[in-house]
């Protein structure tokens, strides 16, 4: 089975070919440009390099969401398109799952990734490995950074943080959660496009016509439009 994956939900550009039980090449940049007209440029030449044709693929996984709300939609879109034209199966994994599968694989504890949301918010959910497989132990969400630390306070167990934007809260996390908080190395907080596919080898596709991402809140644009049109009514 060859399994294309794609991550544009945040600043990480990843694809990557999974083929069987090898990984047969991977594509990461961590920069602030943009995907949309680097993320097809990026597969092509990820599939040229690989000697794989579009056709030879068998399955798409694509991280659906929390995250940047434009990167999310690139990723998402062009995951479809090409699960419709080629008509195989879609499959779309949390990108906060696949950042937590990332570091955390042989963490004896809870997995925290996170990705920041802007006003002191964060986005982030709470994994843990059990025998090799990841487990969800709380779904994504959306709160204060100091919210999140609070509750984890409760749990009274070592705690990975992982992304790249944990510097921008590190220092909350560390007041709150004190030798709680386990932070992941800098070479560790790319989200891999490797384990994406990994994560989404084995699923069933979804619906490619209802597939939609999970970007937890509206953008601020639209958000705005809803509360301006509930007052004119």
């Amino acid at each position: 089975m060859k399994v294309l994956s794609i991550d544009t939900s945040n600043y990480t550009l990843g694809v990557a070919l999974l083929d069987g039980d090898q990984v047969k090449g991977e594509y990461i940049t961590n920069l602030k440009k943009n995907h949309s007209v680097r993320v097809m440029p990026a597969i092509e030449a990820l599939l040229k390099d690989c000697d794989i044709k579009p056709a030879d693929l068998s399955k798409i996984v694509v991280a659906k969401g929390p995250g940047s709300y434009t990167g999310i939609r690139i990723g998402v879109t062009i995951a479809k398109t090409l699960a419709w034209t080629l008509n195989i199966p879609l499959v779309g994994i949390s990108s906060l799952e696949v950042s937590a599968s990332t570091a955390g694989r042989y963490f004896e504890g809870a997995i925290s990734p996170l990705f920041d949301a802007r006003r002191g918010q964060i986005y982030t959910g709470l994994y843990q490995f059990v025998d090799g497989k990841i487990h969800t132990l709380q779904k994504d969400q959306l709160l204060l950074s100091t919210e999140w630390a609070a509750k984890l306070k409760e749990l009274n167990q070592r705690i990975l943080f992982i992304g790249n934007d944990l510097p921008l809260h590190q220092p909350i996390l560390l007041e709150l959660l004190e030798g709680q908080a386990v932070f992941a190395e800098i070479t560790e907080q790319n989200p891999r496009p490797s384990e994406l596919a990994l994560l989404g080898r084995d699923k069933e596709g979804e619906d490619i016509h209802s597939f939609v991402p999970n970007y937890i809140r509206l953008a601020e644009a639209e958000t705005n439009w809803l509360n301006a049109n509930k007052e004119k009514k």
